[in-house]
């Protein structure tokens, strides 16, 4: 029998072991279902995250992308990062998402642009990616790491699977050191990559525990203002056209304009922001 100060017994430390995975795997799975959404996609538009397809560009700018280099862009959605690489920059793009429906849609996608011999898609998980060490040149992460339970294993996956000298790209939201308002920690505003983003300190800090080393930083804080008016716009239209649609996938009407105000005012204070980082892979 144990007191109050004394350690767990084994049964007791493997059952915590065991709840915290099942916790993080509900986190994981109830992003994959949110993002899976058609509903999620028409608030977020293609891209998913701040900043679209002209971040991207600027993103892919920052890593040096050659044709032929082999990118791996980690929760990749339903594929449009993806897609771009291989077709703007001649890149070889592997994609992995949690949910199988993503990659599913991903794989369509490639096919139908004719991309299919320059893209791959597989369903798995950022903390435990399923590649072998050291065969890519870039790893891109779009506002997911963010969403990730383990962000230091995340970050030494990706380091994992980068060459010596390889770059990984992360866009990301961002947060002050000062506490959110209770808007938004909340599991919904988790999964809106808002209640476990970290300080852009704090992500460079990750990489650099796991051999990655900064290059390139820069602030995007005005894209998450606009995003936030996009979602705002687009679900009054959804409230109107599309009520039950936008309910049966788990948005909580009741809340929304109380998080989407709070994010807005967490903006224009400074708590609240996006950034573009890249780290080189230490040889």
């Amino acid at each position: 029998m144990t007191g109050p100060d004394d350690p767990p017994t084994t049964a007791t430390a493997g059952s915590a072991t065991a709840g915290s995975a099942t916790a993080r795997s509900d986190v994981k799975a109830c992003c994959a279902a949110a993002y899976s959404s058609d509903v999620v996609a028409l608030l977020l538009g293609d891209s998913y995250h701040p900043g679209g397809i002209a971040l991207t560009r600027r993103l892919a700018d920052g890593l040096a992308l050659c044709e032929g280099d082999r990118v791996l862009d980690v929760a990749c959605g339903r594929g449009t990062t993806a897609l771009l690489l291989a077709d703007a920059y001649g890149a070889r793009v592997d994609g992995v998402d949690y949910s199988s429906a993503n990659t599913a849609l991903a794989q369509a996608a490639a096919s139908a642009a004719g991309l299919a011999a320059r893209t791959a898609f597989t369903t798995g998980d950022a903390e435990r990616l399923p590649f072998p060490d050291g065969v890519f040149d870039a790893v891109v992460c779009e506002c997911a790491l963010c969403t990730f339970p383990d962000k230091p294993r995340a970050a030494a996956e990706f380091a994992r699977v980068l060459r010596p000298g390889g770059r990984v790209g992360l866009t990301d939201v961002t947060v002050g050191t000062d506490r959110l308002p209770p808007e938004l920690t909340g599991l919904a505003a988790r999964i809106a990559c808002i209640a476990d983003a970290r300080s852009q300190a704090e992500y460079e800090a990750t990489f650099e525990g796991t051999g990655l080393r900064t290059v390139l930083t820069e602030g995007h804080d005005q894209a998450m203002s606009r995003m936030i008016d996009q979602i705002e716009a687009r679900l009054n239209l959804l409230c109107l056209t599309a009520a039950d649609q936008v309910a049966d996938a788990g948005v909580d009407l009741a809340a929304a304009p109380a998080v989407l105000a709070a994010a807005r005012i967490a903006v224009a204070e400074g708590g609240l922001g996006y950034s573009l980082l890249v780290a080189e892979k230490i040889v």
